[in-house]
């Protein structure tokens, strides 16, 4: 069972870290479509949210008086995000969707839905639990990656994905759950976090000068970005 790689510690032998180095950077994406759309959430849910940096680093840069809570599955990734807990900034070893009579302004679904068996009834269900909702969705179907084919077999077995979007794929299929898409833009990670890989060097340029001339063709062709998505 997929589920079983983040309980049982295999998720956490391939990504010591949690991807917690990308954390900064992705808290830098939320903030963004939140100043988009004068979006001022007093209390923030994230499900998924492996190490906790991203509500930490949320945390440093919005009001002291705005609560926050990380819902996990994985033992493992708990106990990292336990340390970075204080009064305001709560983690729970638990399943969001088996809670009751809970509410937030916001939750945050940020590269989670990629490792859902079932995204549809876990995107149904998470609906009703808060006003607004931000996802970041890979954008992993491109002429690159299917004419390489290795990075869909390499995402699969290093960060369990399971499932792989365009853009109208993954706004499609938050319409056809009952979603309002208030706002959405693409993020870079591939071209604006640092990496040690020299493969992902080499095509940063050519991404960039492409996304520059049309985005969606570059998304399209080349691939590396994903989409940072409000809905209510």
């Amino acid at each position: 069972m997929p589920r079983e790689m983040y309980v049982s510690g295999e998720y956490l032998q391939n990504n010591p870290m949690w991807h917690a180095e990308e954390s900064p950077w992705k808290a830098k994406q939320i903030l963004k479509i939140m100043e988009r759309n004068n979006i001022a959430p007093k209390t923030i849910c994230e499900v998924g949210c492996g190490a906790g940096e991203i509500l930490a680093r949320l945390q440093h840069e919005m009001p002291v008086e705005c609560e926050f809570l990380g819902y996990e599955i994985s033992p493992q990734a708990f106990e990292l995000s336990r340390t970075r807990a204080n009064e305001k900034l709560n983690f729970k070893l638990a399943d969001i969707l088996e809670e009751k009579g809970v509410f937030y302004d916001l939750i945050l679904i940020i590269d989670l839905i990629e490792h859902l068996e079932d995204y549809y009834t876990f995107l149904r269900e998470i609906k009703s639990k808060s006003q607004y909702k931000i996802l970041h969705i890979p954008l992993e179907i491109s002429a690159q990656f299917i004419l390489r084919n290795t990075p869909f077999l390499e995402s699969r077995k290093s960060a369990g994905h399971l499932h792989y979007y365009t853009k109208d794929i993954a706004l499609h299929i938050l319409r056809d759950v009952g979603y309002e898409v208030l706002d959405y833009f693409y993020t870079s990670g591939s071209t604006e976090i640092p990496s040690k890989s020299i493969k992902r060097n080499i095509v940063k340029l050519p991404r960039k000068v492409l996304f520059a001339i049309d985005r969606d063709l570059a998304v399209r062709i080349l691939g590396g970005y994903s989409l940072m998505v409000l809905a209510r």
